[in-house]
């Protein structure tokens, strides 16, 4: 490109040319990437990993990439959503990590560092937080404000502010350590809806943190031959840039479960998880028809904005409680609330804290009588689900997903020794695993099988 400047021209226009012309030549470089390599972090292009090939390699709509940590997952990220917007052109395309902080330090930077600096493709709108692409034949950005129509953007997000995941109808989605608590269920699902029109494709990459949604709803069902999912796994030291001595180090010095999953890849029972004895595989079923004859219990934690019950069966044979359904509503009435929770057909419900006499009696003038449970006391309650589980005792559809995600994250906050304390972390988000206690440990008021009133013995 001929750059022509008149002799009244300003510095500033001089470097705007400059640039641009510095930017179109990239763009028309940009089909000169060598194939499967990665951009570190020094801006040169390396091999792919065995693991990294694999991922690539990958046809299925959603690929994830669970991996130890700095085993090369944010730097292939940007390069797999790349060759995304090549195959789909133009539209709206999904960036999202679990923290702003994470978004701020780790996703932007990759992101900008590939389509801005390397490939010349696209320039930030910071305000909207999004990446415009510039049209692929006149190599020109369309837009003059960040509201202006575009030939393409990457909007980037965390999970932190799950509204900003319901902005666009997109063609595909990279989601970076998706497996942290902050990235819940509810993001997951948010970022499917985005996908659906275009039954668009998703990257997820991510160290292992808890045994939530990622284990549940992906591993799960690729476990299962899903032919939508695949995951592909792989431990640190893969990445030759990964110093072998560090990777031997952490092996000699770190617990096991640590290890497995921040270091291999590998799924393990957290330090500080409550439910540690709870299993995915055994005490789960696949939904089926229950005979009308089981008794139906029913656990309530109260809340404006989300209220939560689940509804238990029980089978007479065996004493085992059925757990069948899950409620997690928010903004609506006690009546509307009520009138969904009356067709569980339950005989014996309970929930809240003793303080919570005001509900219950709203629940009951609308019809849903709700009792106050015996075991008030959040550890005694714990205890109680605990020991059922050990008996393995309570048995859950695998349709109560949130339920799943709920038992597989709630953990005990871990002190700097690594050890975990007593406070429960982020207890407040927990509202299923609220409502479960109260239910168990009313219906279980002892380690063994209890019997208890019912609302007409009242």
């Amino acid at each position: 490109m001929s750059i022509q400047l008149t002799p009244g021209s300003s510095v500033q226009l001089q470097n705007e040319v400059l640039a641009e012309a510095d930017r179109r030549k990239r763009v028309l470089d940009a089909s000169s990437i060598p194939d499967r390599h990665i951009l570190d972090e020094f801006g040169s292009w390396v091999p792919f990993h065995e693991g990294q090939e694999a991922a690539w390699d990958s046809d299925a709509r959603f690929t994830f990439v669970l991996a130890g940590s700095q085993g090369g997952k944010t730097t292939f990220g940007p390069l797999w959503l790349w060759r995304e917007i090549q195959r789909c052109g133009r539209g709206d395309y999904l960036a999202a990590t679990a923290t702003y902080d994470l978004f701020k330090l780790k996703m932007l930077p990759a992101m900008r560092g590939l389509f801005e600096r390397q490939l010349g493709v696209a320039r930030y709108w910071a305000g909207a937080k999004v990446l415009e692409l510039c049209e692929p034949t006149s190599l020109r950005f369309l837009a003059t404000n960040q509201n202006d129509p575009m030939w393409g953007r990457i909007i980037l997000r965390s999970a932190q502010s799950e509204g900003g995941l319901e902005s666009a109808t997109a063609n595909a989605a990279w989601l970076d350590e998706c497996g942290m608590d902050e990235f819940g269920l509810g993001s997951w699902e948010a970022v499917q809806r985005r996908l659906s029109i275009r039954l668009g494709r998703v990257l997820g990459t991510t160290t292992l943190y808890n045994l939530g949604w990622l284990k549940t709803e992906v591993h799960a069902r690729w476990r299962a031959k899903d032919p939508l999912y695949n995951v592909v796994q792989f431990a640190s030291i893969i990445n030759p840039a990964f110093p072998k001595e560090e990777f031997d180090r952490v092996v000699e010095t770190m617990p096991q479960w640590k290890v497995n999953m921040f270091y291999r890849g590998l799924f393990d029972i957290p330090e500080g998880l409550i439910y540690n004895n709870f299993d995915l595989e055994q005490h789960t079923i696949a939904d089926f028809p229950v005979p009308d004859s089981w008794p139906c219990y029913a656990g309530v934690d109260f809340g404006g904005v989300h209220m939560a019950a689940v509804r238990f069966r029980e089978d007479p044979a065996s004493g085992n409680l059925y757990l069948t359904e899950e409620y997690l509503e928010g903004r609506k009435t006690i009546a509307q609330h009520a009138d969904t929770l009356k067709q569980w057909g339950v005989k014996f419900a309970v929930g809240g804290a003793g303080s919570e006499d005001q509900w219950r009696d709203e629940f009951g003038a609308a019809g849903f009588p709700i009792r106050e449970p015996l075991i008030g006391e959040v550890e005694v309650g714990i205890d109680r689900v605990y020991a059922q589980h050990a008996k393995g005792a309570i048995i859950v559809f695998k349709s109560c997903r949130r339920y799943l995600d709920e038992k597989g994250t709630y953990s005990r906050e871990i002190d700097k020794g690594g050890q975990p304390t007593e406070k429960i972390a982020n207890k407040s988000t927990f509202h299923l695993m609220d409502a479960e206690r109260y239910i168990v440990s009313t219906i279980r008021a002892r380690t063994g099988n209890v019997k208890v009133r019912r609302m007409s013995d009242a």
